[in-house]
């Protein structure tokens, strides 16, 4: 059965052209990719109240903290890469350490950017936004909870920031689905006894369709979106501890940092021994290549979390 599909990216351009009213007080700043970024909507809708700072991210990040300074919910954006590796000392210090309301919204985040290779396959910046004081990580899982999380994002004061990919992705929720979603609390799509699988972003989807795998074989799975890294809900983890027999997580991007690292030190914290593994990119690098394929090659696509699920149950 083919699935509905909508873009994140559009999701975020769409949700801030609309709170625009609401908000008088947003502004949003780009670099020169606001049409990629999906931004270029709410520049067509308040010019005024558009920046476009050109290839200048560093910029852009200090300019949208002094923005902030003033009153105004800032949202910058560019691609992950840029939106973090290049500009990490301006967001530590004019966004993190000054408590500055900027909502760092990047895209075209982990591997699936696909064809751009590895100079453009971002798979480091949970890791790197999650370290910092004062930093909320968010990770959209599809365009409905993208435009739920944004909404959040501009009601909710202080450093936040978010990724979500390149392409297209299923939906996954309805507007009713996410009536009470809250930033911190992690939703539970599915329900099972078995295993729990905690997955974010684009690997929701990719978990999903692991649980109906699972499911044929006789394994029941708990699937967790975790769509906020950090502050992460650690109440839900440990409930899945106590509620299933084994925990994996699944993400796209480094094993080393993101959600598998904040997952573990919970289980650590707490003593539990119960069988975990993470599934995500390895300590490597990846390659150019369509996503699906890139996904398949190393080992971040539902098979893959299937083959772990039933190795961890067994052992």
């Amino acid at each position: 059965m083919n699935k509905a599909m909508a873009n994140p990216r559009d999701a975020y351009g769409e949700t801030l052209a609309e709170i625009g009213d609401k908000y008088p007080n947003i502004v949003v700043l780009d670099a020169d990719l606001s049409k990629s970024t999906k931004t270029i909507l709410f520049a067509k809708k308040y010019p005024q109240r558009f920046f476009e700072m050109g290839i200048a991210e560093a910029n852009m990040i200090s300019t949208a903290a002094g923005l902030a300074s003033t009153g105004k919910i800032a949202f910058a954006s560019t691609f992950a890469v840029f939106a973090t590796g290049r500009v990490y000392d301006q967001i530590r210090m004019d966004v993190a350490y000054s408590q500055a309301n900027v909502k760092v919204f990047a895209t075209h985040g982990g591997i699936s950017v696909g064809k751009d290779g590895a100079s453009h396959q971002m798979i480091e910046d949970i890791a790197l936004m999650r370290v910092l004081p004062n930093m909320t990580v968010i990770t959209p899982s599809d365009a409905p909870q993208t435009k739920r999380l944004v909404e959040l994002m501009a009601q909710t004061p202080g450093p936040m920031y978010a990724r979500v990919g390149r392409a297209n992705a299923p939906i996954i929720y309805t507007k009713e689905d996410l009536a009470s979603l809250q930033l911190g609390k992690g939703l539970v799509p599915r329900e099972g006894d078995d295993v729990t699988i905690i997955a974010c972003g684009t690997m929701v989807d990719q978990a999903l369709d692991a649980y109906t795998r699972l499911k044929d074989k006789g394994i029941t799975a708990r699937i967790v979106d975790m769509h906020t890294i950090k502050p992460l809900d650690t109440a839900l983890i440990l409930d899945c501890v106590k509620h299933t027999n084994a925990i994996l997580t699944a993400e796209e991007h480094s094993i080393i940092g993101g959600l598998g690292s904040a997952v573990s030190e919970v289980l650590a914290e707490h003593a539990s021994s119960i069988p975990f593994y993470r599934i995500g990119v390895r300590d490597m690098f990846c390659e150019s290549g369509e996503p699906e394929e890139l996904l398949d090659k190393y080992e971040l696509s539902a098979p893959h979390i299937v083959t772990a699920a039933q190795h961890l149950l067994k052992h």
